[in-house]
């Protein structure tokens, strides 16, 4: 049997999802808290599977406890369970510690599904962040410097980065060595780098030699 702690300052909430719960026999609310700082007592005073936080609470607020919590019980899993968009809160308290966030207007189901994705040990985020976690990775690569190099001058970014001279370069492109050092030229000022030392720094830092 799982044992949840649920803190919500409404009644009618901790109410609704001791409700939602009891349909599941795996599940069992074993205490309710109406702050946070009530939560740090009673993750205190007893053992707990699983904490559903909230964020917007009196005396101590959700993030507080959620420090609070991590420092007493570094591996009690707490689901924060708010009313506030994903994308304000989400990622920070993530790295803060929290095994997953769900809005409270999610489906029942994926409140279940979260519940056992962090008692199992994992962590738990909405298919709708995942998308936008992922959107932000491919902008930030289409943003990276090299996404400005064409494909020649990306190819003599690879050459000189694996610390191939000019001369060495333009024999294998089949290019004059002036062209190459024109392309050097180029890709020195569109990635902001000063020597060829530069570019294979450059290169090795963001996996471009794989």
């Amino acid at each position: 049997m799982i044992r949840l702690l649920v803190v919500d300052d409404h009644l009618i909430v901790r109410a609704g999802l001791k409700s939602l719960l009891a349909d599941y026999e795996e599940f069992t609310v074993g205490g309710e808290a109406a702050s946070g700082a009530d939560a740090v007592q009673m993750v205190r005073e007893s053992d707990w599977d699983v904490v559903l936080l909230d964020i917007s609470m009196p005396d101590m607020n959700g993030i507080e406890a959620l420090a609070e919590i991590r420092r007493i019980k570094p591996k009690l899993p707490v689901l924060m369970l708010t009313i506030h968009p994903e994308d304000q809160y989400a990622i920070n308290l993530l790295r803060a510690g929290a095994s997953g966030y769900l809005r409270k207007e999610c489906m029942t189901e994926a409140l279940v599904g979260a519940i056992r994705t962090v008692i199992s040990g994992g962590r738990y985020i909405s298919p709708e962040l995942s998308q936008q976690l992922a959107t932000g990775l491919e902008d930030k690569e289409q943003k990276a410097p090299h996404k400005q190099l064409s494909e020649r001058e990306f190819q003599v970014f690879c050459k000189l980065a694996r610390g191939q001279a000019v001369s060495e370069v333009a024999k294998a492109l089949s290019l004059s060595v002036k062209t190459i050092h024109t392309h050097r030229s180029r890709i020195l000022e569109k990635l902001q780098l000063k020597s060829n030392a530069h570019i294979a720094y450059y290169a090795v830092k963001n996996g471009l030699l794989k």
